[in-house]
């Protein structure tokens, strides 16, 4: 079976990730291509590849069959859509587009091409989130009622984590704000795991940093089609390092047993006999350049990657699938749409 040859849009922290994802299946798939960003030129010659002058020479080299677009979300639509159009396959980093019509296009596209769509999800690929999803699934704790999400994240150790690159897209309102960053992941995890979808949605969305433009905070509530109700705090605007171990925290409340799963720490269960540890994630480092890198770390994307390989091949595709990026937009939208109405709204 011949190689899949991949093209790379987006030179940043996770156009590395994913050029090192490419490159541990060295057997199965080759990285030939790299386009955008000022640290494109040093990653081509450090992988001995084409660095390409423009997206579009990029996604129309005839020795690219697949493209992982890693560039800032605004781009996203635009990019993926040319690819999915010359029938290339994409894995496109989340948030999938900014917009739910954007991400119509592109499931348009890849229905006509027949070209496989998936979504950077890492998470699902995580050693504890794998494992809570078998705990909830095999109903552990009995019907998941309630959910909650904390995701405070201190931008101030990325940005001196020794990354390098420019960071202001972050709050560049063309990428509408910090919550389709951040809330995907969450709503994702608990759809993968539930089988369920968000039904409604009531939403505070808050700008508190200085001198910006776009959201940094929300708090939501939301309604899953079983009757789960999930709530979620998502913010950025934090003047030092936030709550130790609640970088990205789910208590999950069943009806026989309790759920506590930090996917950067420890997965915990009470389901009658008392708190026991089922799982630990070993230390990922995602907030050092030197760390970044290693296997710990990789673990997610190299097992990503293999998912999307898999599906492109024909096997049932485990990454995030096009429509489950779909959802993580649709229901962040719902959230922004809440906050200005003051009102539920439905996704």
């Amino acid at each position: 079976m011949s190689k899949l040859r991949f093209g790379i849009l987006g030179s940043g922290y996770m156009g590395r990730t994913h050029a090192e994802a490419i490159r541990h299946f060295d057997s199965d798939a080759a990285l030939v291509a790299i386009w955008g960003g000022s640290r494109a030129p040093g990653l081509a010659q450090h992988y001995g590849i084409a660095c390409e002058s423009s997206m579009e020479s990029l996604v129309r080299r005839s020795d690219v069959d697949a493209v992982v677009v890693a560039t800032p979300h605004h781009l996203h639509a635009e990019e993926a859509l040319l690819a999915l159009q010359l029938g290339k396959h994409v894995l496109v980093e989340k948030p999938i587009t900014t917009t739910v019509a954007d991400c119509d296009l592109l499931l348009e596209a890849a229905e006509r091409t027949h070209a496989v769509i998936g979504v950077v999800y890492q998470q699902r690929f995580r050693r504890n989130n794998v494992r809570a999803c078998e705990l909830v699934r095999s109903g552990a704790i009995g019907k998941v009622l309630t959910v909650h999400v904390a995701m405070p994240l201190y931008k101030g150790a990325l940005q001196s984590g020794g990354f390098g690159g420019n960071w202001g897209w972050w709050d560049d309102p063309a990428s509408v704000g910090h919550l389709i960053n951040s809330a995907p992941h969450a709503i994702d995890l608990m759809r993968w795991m539930t089988g369920s979808d968000v039904v409604n949605v009531s939403a505070f969305c808050r700008t508190f940093s200085p001198g910006h433009s776009v959201e940094d905070t929300t708090l939501a509530l939301m309604e899953f089609s079983d009757g789960m109700l999930f709530s979620l705090f998502s913010s950025n605007a934090f003047p030092r390092p936030p709550f130790p171990n609640e970088d990205f925290r789910f208590r999950m409340v069943g009806t026989k047993g309790l759920i506590d799963l930090d996917p950067y720490g420890e997965l915990r269960i009470d389901d009658g006999g008392g708190w026991r540890v089922e799982s630990r994630q070993p230390t990922v480092g995602h907030q050092s350049a030197d760390a970044a890198f290693n296997e710990v770390r990789m673990q997610a994307y190299w097992d990503q990657m293999q998912a999307f390989i898999d599906g492109i091949r024909g096997k049932p595709l485990r990454c995030g699938s096009g429509r489950d990026g779909r959802a993580g937009i649709a229901t962040c939208q719902a959230m922004f749409q809440s906050s200005r109405e003051r009102r539920w709204v439905q996704p």
